[in-house]
Formats: C-alpha cells, structure tokens, sequence
C-alpha cells in the first residue's frame, strides 16, 4: 500500500504563490499515474490535477493555466506548482497514486489510503 506525505502549504495572498510536494513510498512511483486533490472547508474531496505515468497531464477547469502537476520519478516526487492563487483555492490539499483516470479523477475518489494533507489557505 502507498505511503504519502503531502507538504508546501501555508498562507499566502490572493495572486501568490505556493509549491506543495508529495513524497510517495510502498509501491512502483513511476508506473503509477498521480494527482492532486483538494478540499474545501465543508466541501468534498475533488480533483485538481492529473499526470499518468507517462507524462500527460489533465487539470481541472478552474485552475488551468495557474497550476502546473509535474513528477521526478528519481525522487519518488509529486509536484503541484500554485500561480495566481484566488480565495476558492483554499482547503486541505492531497496527493494519490493509481492505475484508474476515471476513479482518480471522480469527486470524493475511493483510494485505499491518504496522506495527512498539507492547508493552503489564500487571503483576499
């Protein structure tokens, strides 16, 4: 089963900038495909952003050209670069491992584990 330590959150303004990072261990990084989620105060899980093993990336409609996914398989690293960053992307942030885009990129995913999440929080 994967292990996942998500980090690089903290409290930023509107229009700035955060680099979170997520560690993975227990299973093959490289052959898994890997997305970020997020979740809002009171709200559900949902996906942010998706890379399959190979590089391709699949991002949710309000963050596309503010946020970039991105992988180092030689570190076993998950990446999700935050630019513009606006109110509403406030919340608990998640990384996850996979073999399914659909289960993956579903609201609230059913995966076998999580990680504790690392807080963004973005004052207007």
């Amino acid at each position: 089963q994967v292990q996942l330590v998500e980090s690089g959150g903290g409290w930023v303004q509107a229009g700035g900038s955060l680099r979170l990072s997520c560690t993975a261990s227990g299973s093959d990084f490289s052959a898994n495909h890997m997305a970020w989620y997020r979740q809002p105060p009171g709200k559900q899980r949902e996906y942010v952003a998706f890379i399959t093993s190979g590089g391709s990336t699949v991002y949710r409609d309000s963050v596309k050209g503010r946020f970039t996914i991105s992988r180092d398989n030689a570190k076993n690293t998950l990446y999700l670069q935050m630019n513009m960053l606006k109110s509403e992307d406030t919340g608990v942030y998640y990384c996850n491992a996979g073999q399914n885009i659909v289960t993956m990129t579903m609201t609230n995913p059913q995966l076998p584990s999580w990680g504790q999440g690392t807080q963004v929080t973005v004052s207007s």
